[in-house]
């Protein structure tokens, strides 16, 4: 009984330690997926979508192609703002869903509105990074 007394402290201390690494893990999971986001709100914001377009999915992009005539209509609008207004993120599952509102202006008759737009990402393990699985904002969707 001794003996056991003398190795429980030690094996409280590893518990503590394995617990301590997995939400380090999970801390640097969600400060990629942080740093992704922010690079995708400023790509959108600043109208770099084929900068954007670089953190959606290597597989999305192959079965949704932009085409150069889409990246042409992206040309025609400013946007205005982007604002998150509601998240939600599942580490274990590797998903995040952020739902935006984006202010857009038509350059050529500069007429304005607000888009809703929700992003979903996606945990990759083998490249250990968040991916989006949703494409670019359809701003014309509804017109």
């Amino acid at each position: 009984m001794r003996q056991l007394l003398m190795r429980l402290p030690k094996f409280l201390l590893v518990l503590c330690l394995l617990a301590l690494a997995g939400g380090a893990w999970a801390s640097k999971k969600s400060n990629n997926l942080e740093r992704n986001q922010y690079t995708w709100s400023g790509a959108i914001r600043w109208g770099e979508f084929e900068q954007a377009q670089n953190l959606i999915d290597a597989g999305y992009r192959k079965e949704h192609p932009v085409s150069a005539l889409e990246l042409e209509r992206y040309k025609q609008v400013q946007v205005t703002s982007y604002r998150d207004v509601g998240s939600s993120m599942d580490a274990k599952a590797g998903i995040a869903v952020r739902d935006i509102e984006i202010g857009v202006i038509n350059r050529h008759t500069q007429a304005e509105r607000t888009v809703r737009y929700r992003e979903q990402w996606r945990w990759d393990p083998e490249s250990k990074n968040w991916w989006l699985h949703s494409g670019l904002p359809d701003f014309w969707d509804g017109m």
